[in-house]
């Protein structure tokens, strides 16, 4: 048996049986749920997706009851996900999905990835997770997982769309059920066993075909992608606390307000004009609104 069948196998076993319980996984779950998720968890964990994932659900069921509302108040809901432009897209999305599929997800990856904010990855993942397609996944998880048990790599090296789908291709099953199985097994993998700083190598079901673990742990000394400056002084905090602002405001904020969040002058305003250029902030006579 292959090294690719052993892990296909083993994992989708494993999942079965130990997959966490997640909404997006639920039978019945739509693929407007799945896209909304799938937006959702872009650079954000879990924890913080499902309550929010599930009061937006609970407001806006479908496209159409999201597209019938202005954008800002996509943004507002948004709340403390952090890259609040993902609600404009989102936004803009159920917008194009009413015009376009006459409010229905499309199913084709390509009318998928025509959609506002939407990538490859998110196109694949509503495709194979919400409609059962065969399509490889991959995320930051799944490639950590076969850079180590496939590639014998402590780590993968800066993302390659082209390569990182052959690899995911390599191991994807050829029975739909069992491609969109293992799509979510070995993200899972990664999320809770084959992790980034603290792998816990004796409760992984593949450990005995991972050949970094075979080779002995060695150390990874190839190319990394760019690491993000830290939060705290930064524009993204600055940029946070306006929309926090904003958020907390049914009206128009007024630019005193603005300028008393932040002490440095030339770096609130640098923040503010880029919200204002990303369409997440208007400014009126009155002062700031969101859009």
């Amino acid at each position: 048996m292959s090294q690719a069948t052993v892990i296909t196998e083993t994992l989708n076993a494993w999942f079965a049986e130990n997959a966490r319980d997640l909404p997006w996984r639920r039978p019945g779950f739509s693929a407007w749920g799945t896209l909304v998720s799938e937006f959702m968890l872009q650079q954000t964990p879990v924890v913080r997706v499902v309550p929010r994932l599930e009061e937006w659900l609970a407001r806006w069921p479908t496209p159409a009851a999201l597209a019938a509302e202005p954008a800002g108040e996509a943004v507002r809901a948004w709340q403390s996900l952090g890259y609040p432009r993902r609600a404009l897209w989102l936004h803009a999305s159920a917008v194009a999905i009413v015009e376009r599929h006459g409010g229905v997800v499309p199913r084709a990856v390509d009318d998928l990835l025509a959609l506002p904010g939407v990538g490859d990855y998110t196109a694949r993942a509503v495709a194979a997770f919400a409609f059962g397609d065969r399509h490889p996944v991959v995320d930051t998880n799944i490639r950590r997982v076969i850079a180590r048990a496939v590639d014998g790599h402590a780590e993968p090296g800066p993302p390659n769309a082209r390569l990182d789908l052959v690899a995911m291709e390599a191991l994807l099953p050829h029975d739909p059920v069992a491609a969109r199985a293992f799509n979510g097994a070995i993200m899972e993998l990664g999320a809770v066993v084959c992790t980034a700083r603290s792998p816990r190598c004796d409760a992984c079901p593949i450990a005995h075909s991972c050949l970094w673990r075979t080779a002995g742990y060695p150390g990874y000394d190839g190319k990394r992608k760019a690491v993000q400056k830290k939060y705290e002084g930064s524009d993204r905090q600055v940029r946070g606390l306006v929309l926090g602002t904003l958020r907390a405001h049914d009206g128009a904020v007024p630019p005193a307000t603005i300028t008393a969040l932040w002490a440095d002058d030339t770096q609130r305003e640098r923040a503010v004009a880029g919200l204002v250029k990303d369409g997440l902030l208007v400014e009126t006579p009155a002062g700031y609104t969101l859009p």
